[in-house]
């Protein structure tokens, strides 16, 4: 009998300090109701030192081992068939996303959650197009400027027109053989090959349809995600560039037709569950999906990557 109770007692005490971890998470994630200043010097001070330290982390392992020159413009609006240029967009929105979301933690106005938090995104990859412009082997681009802006105003103004976001940017990945074939360009690593490989890139923007039809009984959180990719690239221009083992293979657009799941469309209180579903509503739901290509017509997935 004694171990017994002391076992119950044991448990019951795992349970408690468990349910006081939980509530103490849930009151820290909890967004304030009015200005904190704590919190929002918390989320000042946290993006500044991430912001300096990816800067230098940057500048030191990625451009330190190229020569310098005076700060200048390339035009490379044509490479990637502009799937870099989306892919500014997508990171501008995130990251602007977060950083108003953070804001909004920190009980700061509607107003300085647009400018300030929103900014974030922005702010951040204009300083790394900056790094770009003073690069020899690379230059700022005028195309990733406005992408970044792109992505800022697409989360801005959903915010002043709707006071949600009823189209939200995503991500979805998967291998292909192109990175073994150029692996300088495309990836060596999984982890490499998820930011370079744009053949196995999809970036997509999924609609919320409930947002658009409130009085109907769509589930609110169910999207139809419109996706763009590219298929045959071996580098960023496919007609010039004349690789080791020739020319570049013809290249094609890609247009898929989706189902999707908004993430923060679910009912929860869990201020928990609201952050994690925050994070991951960046990727792209496998699903159903069709495919269209120039070159192969319409195709179809049971489930799509």
């Amino acid at each position: 009998m004694n171990f017994k109770f002391s076992l119950l007692l044991s448990v019951l005490f795992l349970s408690f300090q468990l349910i006081e971890a939980q509530n103490k998470t849930e009151n820290f994630l909890k967004p304030s109701d009015t200005l904190n200043k704590k919190r929002q010097n918390t989320v000042i001070i946290t993006e500044a030192a991430l912001a300096s330290v990816t800067l230098i982390g940057l500048n030191q392992i990625w451009y330190a081992d190229y020569p310098k020159s005076n700060f200048h413009f390339i035009n490379d609006n044509d490479e990637w068939l502009q799937m870099d240029k989306i892919g500014h967009l997508y990171s501008a929105y995130h990251l602007g996303r977060f950083g108003a979301e953070a804001l909004n933690w920190s009980g700061a106005s509607k107003k300085n959650q647009l400018i300030y938090g929103a900014g974030v995104g922005f702010a951040f990859l204009t300083a790394v197009e900056v790094l770009d412009g003073y690069s020899a082997e690379w230059g700022a681009s005028s195309g990733d400027l406005i992408a970044n802006a792109a992505g800022t105003a697409l989360y801005v103004s959903q915010e002043l027109l709707w006071n949600e976001q009823r189209i939200t940017p995503k991500f979805s990945f998967h291998t292909t053989h192109y990175a073994k074939q150029n692996p300088d360009k495309l990836g060596s690593s999984l982890n490499e090959q998820i930011l370079k490989d744009y053949n196995g890139q999809t970036y997509w923007l999924s609609v919320n349809l409930h947002s658009f039809a409130k009085e109907t009984k769509i589930p609110k959180w169910l999207n139809l995600a419109f996706g763009y990719g590219g298929d045959g690239m071996l580098s960023g221009n496919n007609k010039t560039e004349i690789l080791d083992f020739g020319r570049n293979p013809e290249n094609f657009r890609q247009i898929y037709l989706s189902f999707d799941v908004d993430l923060a469309k679910i009912n929860t209180k869990s201020h928990f569950l609201k952050t994690i579903f925050s994070v991951f509503n960046t990727i792209k739901i496998p699903a159903p999906t069709l495919e269209y290509t120039a070159n192969k017509g319409l195709k179809g997935y049971l489930i799509y990557f």
